[in-house]
This record gives C-alpha cells, structure tokens and sequence, in this order.
C-alpha cells in the first residue's frame, strides 16, 4: 500500500514540480559553474547502492562527504535558500517513481557512513525505502548523531502507516525540521 500511495503522489506532483526544478536549475547554473542535478551514490532498500538526485547547492568542487563534515562555507549563495525551503529534495520524486526512495523513510546515508549503517542495520531500517523526510528530519535529528538517528527511524518503523506518512509529509511542507546541517 506504501509503495502505491508513493508512486500515486510522486506521479501526480512530478509534472507539478518539474517547473520549479527547471528555474531553479536555471539559478543554480547562472550562479555557480557545475551541473544543477546533483548525483549522490547513498544507502537504499536491502543496503543497495543507488543514485540520489538533488538540486546542487554546493560547489561543484567540494568533496563527497556528510553534510554535517562539510564546511558552510561551500553552500552557494542560491543553495542556502534551495536547502532552507527544502526546493533541492524535488528531483528526488525521480527516485520515488524508479522505487528507490518513499516519501517517508529513513534518510539515506553515503556508503562511507559505517556507523549509521550498522546502527540502522542492528534495528531492521533496510527493509523499508529510504525517505525524502522522516520523523529524524520533522524532529531536527541530522546524520551528525547515528545512534539518536536510527532510534527515531525504528520508531517511524513502529507507527508506519499512511496517516503518520501524511503527517510527517506535511509537517515537513510547513517547516517543520532543518533539513541537514552544514558544517561550520
């Protein structure tokens, strides 16, 4: 039912979004060199690899790290609105309709995250989809913290339903949590 309701809303809100994603695509090229698609290899269902897409709101040079170890200093002026709106999630609805990701889930973490990976893994997180938002994300947990991190995904494993998912979904819409924290 999850995976239906995921796909429905993720069809129906891409031919919504894709305006959006084409200005601010636009912005992102205007401002900064490097592509506007940002292409991220992260953590999925079952421990798969697959490719998370992302408004670019870094420097096309900065390293491949957490957002929490990366400096403040490499999100581009344009990108520090994209991620305060969370605008930079949209192409994201790419990878719910490729069955990647939900839209409530666990956030999916970079390979080179071991600690969360064993943490997520000792509480069962991989048998779901990896999310855009989550109870972390509403709550202002960022990957800077594993344990306290997987904890709050194993309780969304607990209420898992559509009413929390929607809850969830719109609590993020209107503001709630930060998103990931940047490094200082």
């Amino acid at each position: 039912m999850k995976r239906i309701f995921d796909l429905t809303l993720a069809l129906i809100g891409l031919p919504i979004v894709v305006p959006a994603i084409l200005v601010c695509a636009m912005a992102i090229r205007w401002t900064s060199r490097g592509p506007a698609i940002f292409r991220q290899t992260r953590v999925g269902l079952h421990e798969q690899p697959f490719t998370c897409l992302k408004l670019r709101t870094m420097y096309a040079d900065t390293r491949d790290a957490p957002s929490h170890e990366t400096s403040a200093s490499a999100v581009t002026p344009i990108g520090y609105w994209l991620r305060r709106l969370k605008l930079d999630e949209l192409p994201q609805l790419w990878n719910i309709v490729l069955g990647e990701m939900s839209f409530v889930g666990p956030r999916p973490c970079l390979p080179a995250q071991t600690e969360l990976i064993a943490a997520r893994r000792e509480r069962n997180l991989y048998g779901i989809r990896p999310g855009i938002t989550g109870v972390a994300q509403v709550a202002g947990i960022d990957m800077s913290d594993p344990q306290r991190l997987a904890a709050a995904d194993a309780a969304y494993l607990k209420d898992m339903s559509i009413a929390a998912d929607l809850r969830l979904i719109l609590a993020t819409a209107l503001g709630a949590g930060r998103g990931d924290r940047v490094g200082q």
